[in-house]
């Protein structure tokens, strides 16, 4: 497993968390701006907005935060596969990132073009998607905060083999 000096860690930290604040902030808006048109506002103002958003940090930011995470297990003691809530992160980002690209951004575009033209359901699922994410990133969170569970058995195992064999030599 590759190793970097403490600094170099703390500054892949630093940078995943800016990121991960930064996805978060942008969810938020996105959730704030799908309510705004529900209580009321002009879909025709709001909706672009909300396409720029989405695509021009929302997107982006997803993939940083992902790249960033998967760099940041892969280069530390965490591992990228060895901890279960490491794991469970990692399903979790790459869903939402996903879903983002593939599914979020696509309704955003049409959304701005669309504007008061977007029918309700699909007024809806502009709410629905931003709350969905955000309860994910703070599940997401509250992983990286309190560590559950520990390692994965099949990690744990291969460790105790390493460990044998370095003691043989």
């Amino acid at each position: 497993m590759p190793r970097i000096p403490p600094t170099a860690r703390k500054g892949l930290l630093t940078l995943h968390l800016v990121t991960s604040l930064g996805w978060l902030g942008a969810d938020l808006v996105l959730l704030t701006l799908g309510i705004a048109v529900q209580r009321g506002a002009d879909p025709a103002v709001v909706y672009p907005v909300a396409a720029l958003v989405g695509t021009r940090l929302f997107a982006p930011l997803s993939v940083l935060v992902w790249l960033i995470g998967v760099a940041s297990a892969l280069l530390t003691p965490w591992g990228l596969v060895r901890y279960r809530w490491v794991l469970v992160k990692l399903v979790l980002t790459t869903v939402m990132v996903g879903l983002v690209l593939f599914l979020l951004t696509p309704n955003l575009r049409h959304a701005g073009v669309l504007g008061a033209a977007l029918p309700a359901r699909d007024r809806a699922d502009l709410v629905i998607a931003p709350a969905v994410s955000t309860s994910l990133m703070i599940i997401a969170t509250v992983l990286s905060t309190y560590k559950p569970w520990g390692r994965r058995p099949a990690a744990r195992a291969a460790l105790a083999s390493r460990d044998r064999a370095a003691t043989r030599m």
